[in-house]
């Protein structure tokens, strides 16, 4: 069986916690993870997101708590591997700065919440799963409060370059996603549609905006029809999309009729409140989200 995919991840630690968490895997893992097997500037981490649960299964006992804590730390080296992917692209001047930090805003949020599956079914698993946001929120804190210093992380997710800005789009960000990790979870597409809003139809708008933008919205000259029917269109599908993804994993069972038209009519408010002139008042990874979520528990 094929591996779905090969994250990198440049951490000693995480090899350690890995051969602890795997330890019928370990030979294998130390070959892969071997210096000798792998450029020296990054180490591979294997996501497999198919085999995953097999795997795991096979520790035996405890199994649960292994794969969580298994899974925790491969969604952890995906996640820096995308910023630090990212961070790279920026400092060689292959991509915009701006188009960097959007992109990691689309990418990070809809894998973390596509890595969902690899963890357990056990009441706990939601919790080791936030732990992955929780990681990056106290890295945002750390640097946002200039305890320490990463220009990497700092160029990758902010506008300006300035770490106290960390401290609000991106925090609100990984605070949204602990909320909808947490209290939504597999359980509900209610967390999903909310997450599905935020990266992809929020994302996709900026990029959209900033390029295609030159047409106004008249009641907020910040933002652009072309942004904002971008974000209702990818909104929604990426909403759909990711449902899908969820149901042919016997997560959901949907009325896709019924469900088309209520994601529809989350993503038309999402985008209306995304659209109003209210970003000094409340930043849009807390006002779509929330609108997101109000209107899908209403619909749902």
């Amino acid at each position: 069986m094929a591996y779905s995919a090969i994250l990198r991840l440049s951490s000693p630690a995480c090899r350690y916690i890995i051969h602890q968490s795997l330890p019928p895997f370990s030979p294998l893992l130390s070959h892969v993870l071997s210096p000798s097997t792998i450029p020296s500037n990054f180490e591979y981490c294997l996501v497999i997101s198919a085999l995953a649960p097999a795997l795991f299964s096979a520790v035996g006992g405890g199994g649960a708590l292994l794969q969580d804590a298994g899974a925790a730390v491969l969604v952890i080296g995906g996640g820096y591997a995308l910023v630090s992917t990212f961070d790279n692209l920026t400092r060689r001047n292959l991509i915009e700065q701006s188009l960097s930090r959007k992109l990691v805003h689309i990418l990070s949020g809809l894998l973390f919440m596509a890595a969902w599956p690899i963890f357990s079914t056990s009441t706990g698993a939601r919790y080791f799963a936030s732990l992955v946001p929780c990681i990056n929120c106290s890295r945002l804190v750390i640097h946002g409060l200039s305890l320490a210093t990463d220009e990497g992380l700092i160029k990758s997710v902010t506008r300006e370059g300035k770490p106290e800005e960390l401290l609000r789009g991106p925090l609100y960000y990984v605070l949204v996603l602990i909320l909808c990790a947490i209290v939504f979870w597999r359980e509900s597409p209610i967390g999903v549609i909310s997450l599905a809003m935020m990266c992809g139809g929020d994302g996709i708008a900026d990029i959209v905006g900033r390029r295609f933008g030159s047409l106004k919205i008249p009641y907020n000259p910040q933002k652009s029809w072309a942004g904002s029917l971008s974000m209702f269109l990818f909104g929604f599908l990426v909403s759909i999309g990711m449902l899908y993804y969820f149901s042919i994993l016997g997560y959901f069972e949907l009325d896709w009729v019924w469900t088309i038209k209520r994601v529809a009519l989350v993503s038309f408010v999402a985008t209306v409140v995304e659209s109003l002139p209210t970003g000094k008042l409340m930043d849009d990874n807390i006002s779509v989200p929330l609108a997101s979520m109000v209107t899908a528990l209403l619909s749902f």
